[in-house]
This record gives C-alpha cells, sequence and structure tokens, in this order.
C-alpha cells in the first residue's frame, strides 16, 4: 500500500514527519534510486527507499518509554542554543525516539516518547484531546484567582475546555497547591492560565496523561510502558 514519504519515515523511526519533510526538501530522501519530492508516496514493503543513500530500518518492534522529564531540559531534540534534551536521558534505550508532545524547559514530570510515528501523531492530535493533570505551586492565590483559573480562556485565539481544578494545599502568605487537569495541550498553557488568573507558578509537575500515571519514577528516570499501557492510550 502506497504512502506519503514523509509518514513511512516518520513510522519507521528515522524522523518525525515535520523533519521528514525537510530531509525530502533536501533531497536527501530517494525511492527506488530516485531523489523524492514532498507529495512523493511509496510502498515502503517493495520500494527501496533510503536517507542519503542507506536503506532505512524495515519494520521493527517499536519503543514507548515513560521519563520523569527534569527541569532544565528542553524537548525539542535539535535546539539552537545547545541546551539539554530529553533525548539525552533515555539514550540508553538505543533508539531514536522522539517526544510525544512537549513540556516546556522549567517543567518537570510524565512525557512519553517513542519511535513509533503514527502512535505519536494520533496522541498530539487535536482531535484527541487525552486528559493532562498536573500538579501546581503557585504564588498569589486566592479565592477570586481560584474562580478564575477554572474558566475556559482563549488562548492563540483557540477557547479551551473548561479545566478542572483541585485546591490540594494553601498558606495564609498565598502559596498554594494545585492539582489542574487540561483537555489540550497549547503552548505553555497551565502557566498561561494561571497568569490570566493573577497567579505565578513556581513549580509545575505533569502526574498523568489519560490513565497513564507518573507515579514515584524519579527525575531523569525512565522506564518502557507496558502493554496494557500501550493498549489503553491506542484506544
Amino acid at each position: 500500500m502506497k504512502e506519503r514519504i514523509q509518514k513511512i519515515l516518520s513510522a519507521r523511526g528515522v524522523a518525525s514527519r515535520r523533519r521528514a519533510e525537510g530531509l525530502i526538501a533536501a533531497g536527501r530522501i530517494s525511492c527506488n534510486s530516485v531523489i523524492c519530492s514532498l507529495g512523493d508516496s511509496a510502498d515502503a514493503d517493495l520500494d527501496e527507499i533510503c536517507l542519503d543513500g542507506k536503506p532505512i530500518p524495515s519494520k521493527q518492534e517499536y519503543v514507548y518509554i515513560l521519563l520523569h522529564k527534569p527541569r532544565g531540559y528542553v524537548t525539542t531534540l535539535s535546539d539552537e542554543k545547545g541546551r539539554k534534551n530529553v533525548a539525552q536521558l533515555v539514550a540508553e534505550c538505543n533508539r531514536r525516539v522522539y517526544p510525544v508532545g512537549r513540556l516546556d524547559m522549567d517543567s518537570e514530570g510524565l512525557l512519553l516518547l517513542t519511535d513509533d510515528g503514527n502512535f505519536a501523531n494520533r496522541l498530539t492530535h487535536p482531535s484527541h484531546e487525552i486528559n493532562k493533570t498536573y500538579r501546581v505551586w503557585v504564588r498569589g492565590y486566592c479565592e477570586l484567582a481560584m474562580k478564575q483559573v477554572k474558566k475556559p480562556i482563549t488562548l492563540d485565539g483557540y477557547t479551551i475546555a473548561k479545566p478542572t481544578v483541585k485546591l490540594i494545599s494553601h498558606s495564609s502568605d498565598g502559596d498554594a497547591q494545585l492539582e489542574i487537569t487540561i483537555h489540550e495541550g497549547r503552548n505553555r498553557q497551565v502557566r498561561r492560565m494561571c497568569a490570566a488568573a493573577g497567579m505565578i507558578v513556581k513549580r509545575l509537575v505533569r502526574i498523568s496523561e489519560g490513565d497513564i500515571k507518573l507515579g514515584n519514577l524519579s527525575p531523569g528516570s525512565w522506564r518502557y510502558l507496558t502493554q496494557e499501557e500501550i493498549s489503553l492510550l491506542n484506544k
């Protein structure tokens, strides 16, 4: 069955779809010895697809990783500033894996990585809307701010779904710990929601994504997802 070349490259763990398009545009991808163009299709089982003249990996068992991302690491694997990235933390898996979604450099917690491009695309597609829950430490808490942060707001021209916000604890000086569940993944969404309510985020940890829990995995550590967890995310 023929598929777009960039989709095949992503599914075989060569590159994300966006980067695959860049490889094609740069003339680095060939199919049956013919340089590919954007929009070309191929049958991955019948055609020989190469990157820089070398055949891309054949079908393989994919890997699915849960990482406890620590603060100070970026999820962009090609960073022009040379900052530490999450791929360095999972290098021992000996596979080229890509983050599913993102966490900004100052945020921590659950991050999924995989070399299964179709799996990653499904989870990050807007129609999927998988719930993501965060433990958030804030400054500037008050009852009015709590009411405000529970309201849907517009970010980048998009009105988010109503979040679920629980108060875990608070002190008289305005510090508080919240648990916030959102349904999208807009850029720095939780931080911007809190800022719109007059609160400053001091620390943010993603503790779950769908039915997948961070648990007691320590910062910087990772594990493979179980088959049950993979099935839950594929539903």
